[in-house]
């Protein structure tokens, strides 16, 4: 007996509209041949089946192999993708690239890759290099496998050093002008180890104990967008460093005008000379005896701020400088009751020795002295409490006269500048003045968990040296990512930064096996991963497939 013969089966839509609706019907049909003209058989109607089911048949009989997903697609790799491609593109986009060296090598390659793991997850070099398998950045900038070990980093940043006063000439010339308001100041960092030439004991930022450091000076715009890095030995002072800031500007940048900003401790009267002669105008503040100086003299007569907290004076003492006074009610009230509190706790510390002198457990007025001195020196509050000490007494009160004069000149500091009445009024001076908060910021932004400029590990002065040269341009990038994100980051501040990178870091690139094909499909972003693209300039990624074989 034959067998009944297959007749092939196809899937027919037929979509009709009758009173106004729309009706699809889904019907299983075959194809015969009748007297020269093709007929069709309906075989059943399927209209009653899910979407899914009828779709699946539909390939089903165009001969497709159908499988359960687990089978079909299997996932080979998963890496981070989101932050590290907003991150370099963005670079790209401020033209940082192309600053470091204007073709590609392979060290470029790696500076790059460094900046923006430093950007993204500081740490150490040995860290980096592990961090970023994890990552798509070595496909990114086609990372040469050889190039990812810690040796190569090691020579990246080596060659970063030496190029480091070309950097920042094109920084110097993107960003600066002759008029243009340039900031400076001075922080610290600790090493580890002590056989680095800038490692030496100074005056402490870091309130590390024990741990030699080096100073570093920075120079911002009056934005505090940064343009050069500069690193001393860690006991050079302050105003010490000018002079070689005078000498990069004028000479390596060749602006021939510009105003620097410096802080009281910093610009003193040698180093302004030396600001003077090269050309260039200066904004500082005076220290506190010299306001008190000027009081005492009539110069500065508190009547001048009871219309407003802003006046301008003249000091005999200083021809050709501008002096302007401000009251900050707000540090009045502040320096007050900080003023109180050391008082009070003083006078707490002081009556134990009184105590221990009045029981005899503390005799001899030389080993009293010693207790009391630690005490009023540790508060700083000496000069407010009258002290007797004899051999087996001690008794202390208040200075009231002393104290009474104080609060006088509280919230008060004093702007001199040389910077002509026509080019800046008394308001813009004191703003300028303020502007160092930004240089501050870098500071902090240096130092704390966003950019992890310490500890040091490095021994070497030129590899030191090109660390922080490499830490300054992370903090370049993340100056102007915080400028793109602003709608973002108010009023939440700077570390809110790390927390957009972090959203964006949950964008996976994953390589998947589809049948056979090897693809790299990305996460695709959410409306606030858009968003953030949208503003860094940055295309998100799309899920556009490249395709190969599995091998």
């Amino acid at each position: 007996m034959r067998g009944r013969e297959s007749v092939p089966v196809h899937l027919e839509t037929v979509v009709s509209r009758k009173g106004g609706r729309t009706y699809t019907t889904h019907l299983l049909r075959t194809s015969y041949r009748e007297g020269g003209k093709v007929k069709h058989r309906t075989v059943a109607n399927v209209s009653d089946l899910p979407e899914a089911a009828i779709e699946a048949l539909r390939r089903a009989l165009r001969g497709e192999k159908l499988v359960a997903v687990g089978e079909a697609v299997q996932i080979l790799a998963s890496r981070s993708h989101g932050a590290v491609l907003a991150v370099l593109e963005f670079l790209r986009k401020i033209g940082l690239e192309r600053m470091i060296l204007s073709y590609e090598t392979p060290w470029r390659k790696l500076v790059v890759a460094m900046i923006v793991a430093r950007v993204i997850r500081p740490g150490s070099k040995l860290f980096t290099r592990g961090w970023w398998q994890g990552t798509t950045l070595p496909e990114l900038l086609d990372l040469p496998h050889g190039g990812r070990d810690t040796g190569a980093l090691y020579q990246a940043l080596d060659e970063l050093g030496a190029h480091q006063e070309a950097i920042e000439r094109k920084l110097a010339e993107k960003h600066l002008r002759d008029g243009d308001l340039v900031l400076y100041d001075l922080s610290s960092s600790y090493l580890e180890g002590r056989t680095c030439p800038l490692a030496a004991f100074g005056y402490n930022r870091d309130l590390k104990r024990g741990k030699r450091q080096f100073n570093y000076g920075l120079l911002t715009t009056r934005e505090g967008c940064p343009v050069a890095i500069e690193l001393f030995p860690g006991d050079w002072s302050d105003p010490v460093t000018v002079d070689s800031q005078i000498r990069k500007l004028r000479e390596k940048s060749h602006l021939r005008r510009i105003v620097l900003v410096g802080d009281r401790g910093m610009l003193t009267q040698a180093r302004i000379e030396k600001v003077s002669e090269a050309g260039y105008g200066w904004i500082t503040a005076l220290r506190a005896p010299e306001i008190q100086r000027l009081y005492a003299q009539g110069t500065l007569q508190l009547s001048l701020l009871d219309e407003r907290n802003i006046a301008e004076i003249v000091d005999p003492q200083r021809p050709g400088e501008r002096l302007v006074v401000c009251r900050n009610p707000l540090v009045a009230e502040e320096r007050a009751r900080k003023r109180e509190e050391l008082l009070q706790a003083t006078e707490r510390e002081l009556e134990k020795i009184r105590e221990r002198v009045e029981k005899g457990r503390l005799k001899g007025a030389d080993k009293i002295g010693l207790a009391v001195g630690r005490v009023i020196h540790a508060y700083k509050v000496a000069k407010h409490f009258i002290l007797e000490i004899g051999e087996q007494s001690f008794s202390f009160r208040r200075n009231l006269a002393h104290i009474e004069k104080e609060p006088v000149l509280d919230g008060l500091y004093v702007i001199r500048s040389n910077v002509p009445a026509e080019e800046m009024d008394a308001s813009e001076l004191v703003r300028s003045y303020k502007d160092l908060q930004h240089v501050e910021r870098a500071f902090r932004s240096l130092k704390t968990f966003h950019l992890e400029i310490r500890p040091v590990y490095h021994r070497l002065e030129e590899r030191v040296r090109a660390h922080a040269f490499l830490c300054m341009l992370a903090y370049y990038v993340t100056w102007h990512m915080r400028r793109a994100l602003e709608p973002f980051l108010h009023p939440q501040g700077e570390s809110s930064l790390r927390g957009l990178l972090e959203e964006l870091a949950t964008i996976q690139l994953n390589t998947a096996d589809i049948g056979g094909t090897r693809v790299d499909l990305p996460t695709m972003p959410d409306e606030r991963q858009r968003q953030i693209f949208e503003l860094l300039g940055v295309k998100p990624p799309v899920a556009s497939a490249s395709k190969s074989p599995v091998a």
